[in-house]
């Protein structure tokens, strides 16, 4: 009887040993996949840099009001490109996917007053602050 048990007992140990020896085969395995999933990912993060668009223009209001900021510009095939956000007070808006060039801006306040107005190569992903100038 005691033969059984030792044997039941080295037989299950073997079994856990051996089981421990695929788990880690297996989470070494699956460490590699992620790695190489991981490689994929970073390629496909990089910027393109021959695309005609922005990815992204962020607008934040540090004003004591909200804002309204218009854009005005033209795509390369020369169509207009009109933009417009409104934006509350030390809030941010986004415009996505607007093409790359040279626009026109205006910061319009509540009572339609014009608070800052110029030209701005846009060419890439940007952050706009509006805050008030001392």
């Amino acid at each position: 009887m005691k033969n059984l048990y030792s044997t039941l007992l080295l037989s299950l140990l073997s079994s856990v040993c051996f089981a421990q020896s695929d788990f880690d085969k297996i989470l070494k395995g699956s460490e590699i996949v992620m790695a190489g999933l991981s490689v994929f990912k970073v390629a496909q993060s990089e910027p393109k840099k021959n695309t005609t668009a922005i990815e992204s223009l962020c607008v934040k209001n540090k004003l004591e009001e909200k804002i309204t900021f218009k854009i005005t510009g033209k795509d390369a095939q020369d169509n207009e490109v009109k933009k417009e956000l409104v934006i509350q007070n030390n809030g941010k808006e986004c415009l996505y996917n607007l093409p790359k060039g040279i626009y026109t801006y205006e910061v319009i306040l509540p009572n339609k007053e014009v608070y800052k107005k110029g030209e701005y190569k846009f060419d890439g992903e940007m952050l706009f602050t509006v805050k008030k100038e001392d």
